[in-house]
């Protein structure tokens, strides 16, 4: 799965104006990281998409996008991986 993920995050990161990427297990513990992330972060994403599950229980896996005047980070859950894009705008 390493190698699987890894170029995942390699994928992600090649889009234009992607700066990181971060994924965690349903655990919150960082799965992998590469750009300007903090693997630090992955637990945060992880209760933030908790979060959100639970304003939209109707809904499997909600997208949360988060922006300010110049990034955006945007969190979903597929299964029991979420993952966080970090972009510029």
């Amino acid at each position: 799965m390493e190698k699987h993920l890894d170029r995942v995050m390699d994928d992600v990161l090649s889009n234009p104006g992607v700066t990181a990427c971060v994924f965690a297990d349903h655990q919150g513990l960082c799965l992998g990281a590469r750009g300007k992330a903090s693997t630090e972060c992955a637990g945060m994403v992880g209760a933030i998409a908790d979060q959100a599950a639970k304003l939209e229980p109707q809904h499997k896996s909600p997208i949360i996008i988060f922006e300010n005047d110049t990034r955006a980070c945007i969190i979903q859950r597929n299964g029991t991986i979420t993952g966080a894009i970090f972009k510029n705008i």
